[in-house]
């Protein structure tokens, strides 16, 4: 109706013929715009499809853009696992991957049967199961790396799935002398269907908790982004800044706003019949042997003699160990902060903002040990939870720590310190004294991967927009790392979780003014243990690195 009278006031202004070509025009526009909307509409639900059974409906997601729909699905497209066969029930070991009846070997490098430092050295790894026959399809995660432990030096090797049984694995030569090919099968292809399945049958086989009270009447319900729909109403606790979705069971006798806090439950029980394919001394993290020899001497450079051609992947390692320092083989040099007052240096006149998990917390642990004028303000903070500050008033040095939102895997965190990574991002002034750290991926890893591809999204979103308003701000992102598995860490943790959160994190933040510390390389490469919360020597190395990006080397 407001339609029809704007137009009859417009034609009586016009000649008859332009009235026409008026309202044809408007209702062109009105058809195009329609058009868009179902098109775009279309996009999404066509998009959605092709992996809409990842994840059972009871798991909240914020809505997106056509743009992040798009981003979404070329993310969960790279990074697809190849497809492993049904398993058969009851289920056998028999036709599973067997890292004892597997082998790799090292193929030849120049003509003349030599290495040579900066060449490339390629082995060919065959998989066969426990009765010994080839496996005749791809899908086991598989780690491959370089060392000589005299050195102390160690490179991780980039793993191409041929997808018929046969992996190759390609490792730069930084260094002269001896050097040791270990390869390691994470998980049997088999073990990956089942963490799928475990993933999108269970994506809430961790629960969390919230403790609600009211003068004297207090209760605790469940939350998670993933509740099952009850009888029971719902709390919705969706982030209004962010739209970060977070829910919990409402308390019978209480009211939604007396949350007092938020913790983590347990493990749900019973939720698998196939351990036999998560056995650590059998199929899980177990070494690889060699057909040949493991071994080959890297001799020195030559000249005028080009580098052996990488023949499988194009990609090259960040960097290596050599002597246990980490020497970097892309971005800038990572010089050796040996000692308090060369950190201190550095950090002279910084303000360092650490957000994450607890794999970030240990830098900021870290700091608080080495430097002895950075003084921690008691914040009455709990105990590994946070937050935490400290200061060095003479050096005008600050470093502060702060846990990510929901999911956390924390217990009792209070909820007014319960906040979203982004929104702490878009309350920072910026500038050339402020380094911002993130590190979060561990507390995903049970929930389908579009949790964590939105939760990165709006954090990338506050990254552009503190980058727009302070181009001078240092943003350095901690990758994910491998970690050591037994049945428990393998169904909340396993490496494979946590190499796809990996992959997704690298591709969102391409392109940006932001770098890399990469944890993944920097636990594989070394010859100490994975640990979810690396050794100190690790820790030491990549806080070389964070520092190597706020203190850049002249010339490096």
């Amino acid at each position: 109706m407001k339609f029809q009278v704007y137009k009859r006031k417009v034609c009586t202004c016009l000649p008859r013929y332009g009235c026409i070509f008026l309202f044809l025009v408007v209702f062109a526009l009105s058809f195009v715009i329609d058009f868009m909307d179902i098109l775009e509409n279309t996009v999404k639900s066509t998009i959605h499809s092709s992996y809409a059974d990842r994840h059972y409906d009871f798991c909240k997601f914020q809505p997106l853009s056509l743009k992040e729909t798009r981003e979404e699905h070329l993310l969960l497209k790279s990074i697809a696992w190849p497809e492993t066969p049904p398993l058969p029930f009851p289920h056998y070991l028999s036709k599973t991957s067997d890292p004892s009846h597997s082998s790799f070997t090292i193929l030849s490098g120049r003509e003349d049967g030599e290495w040579h430092k900066d060449d490339n050295l390629e082995i060919l790894i065959k998989m066969y199961d426990f009765q010994g026959l080839p496996k005749k399809f791809g899908g086991d995660v598989l780690l491959a790396r370089l060392h000589n432990p005299t050195l102390g030096a160690g490179v991780v090797g980039q793993v191409v799935d041929h997808l018929n049984g046969s992996y190759s694995a390609v490792f730069d030569l930084p260094w002269e002398g001896n050097a040791e090919v270990e390869v390691t099968l994470v998980h049997p292809s088999e073990a990956i269907t089942v963490l799928r399945s475990l993933t999108r049958k269970h994506p809430d086989r961790i629960y969390f908790k919230s403790f609600f009270r009211s003068g004297y009447i207090n209760e605790t319900t469940v939350c998670n982004v993933c509740l099952r729909p009850t009888q029971q109403p719902v709390c919705n606790y969706t982030d209004l800044s962010t739209g970060e979705p977070w829910f919990c069971y409402k308390p019978k006798n209480l009211s939604c706003d007396t949350r007092i806090n938020h913790s983590k439950g347990r493990l749900k029980k019973n939720l698998m019949t196939t351990e036999t394919l998560f056995q650590s001394d059998v199929n899980m993290k177990v070494s690889i042997p060699a057909s040949g020899p493991s071994c080959v001497t890297v001799l020195p450079k030559t000249k005028g003699w080009s580098m052996v051609s990488r023949r499988t992947v194009k990609s090259r390692p960040s960097g290596y160990y050599f002597h246990g320092v980490w020497r970097a083989l892309r971005g800038p040099r990572v010089p050796h902060f040996n000692t308090s007052s060369a950190i201190t240096q550095c950090l002279r006149g910084k303000v360092v903002h650490i957000y994450g998990d607890s794999t970030v917390r240990q830098w900021f642990e870290y700091f608080n040990a080495t430097l002895p004028d950075l003084k921690e303000f008691n914040l009455h903070s709990q105990k590994k939870i946070g937050p935490y500050m400290a200061l060095d008033y003479v050096n005008n040095i600050l470093v502060t720590y702060r846990c990510h939102g929901p999911p956390i895997r924390f217990s009792k965190v209070p909820i007014s310190e319960l906040r979203y990574i982004a929104n702490e991002l878009d309350s920072l002034t910026g500038g050339s004294d402020t380094v911002v750290v993130l590190g979060i991926w561990s507390h995903f890893s049970t929930f389908p991967v579009e949790v964590y591809i939105r939760r990165l999204q709006s954090i990338r979103r506050a990254v552009v927009r503190l980058l727009s308003r302070a181009p001078d701000t240092l943003v350095v992102i901690r990758t994910a790392n491998p970690k050591n598995l037994t049945l428990y860490e393998t169904i909340t943790n396993s490496d494979w979780y946590s190499l796809q959160r990996d992959k997704v994190l690298r591709a969102m933040f391409k392109g940006l003014n932001v770098h890399l510390v990469d944890a993944w390389e920097m636990v594989v490469a070394h010859n100490l243990p994975h640990e979810l919360h690396p050794q100190p020597p690790i820790i030491e190395n990549m806080i070389n690195v964070l520092l190597s990006y706020i203190c850049p080397k002249k010339g490096g």
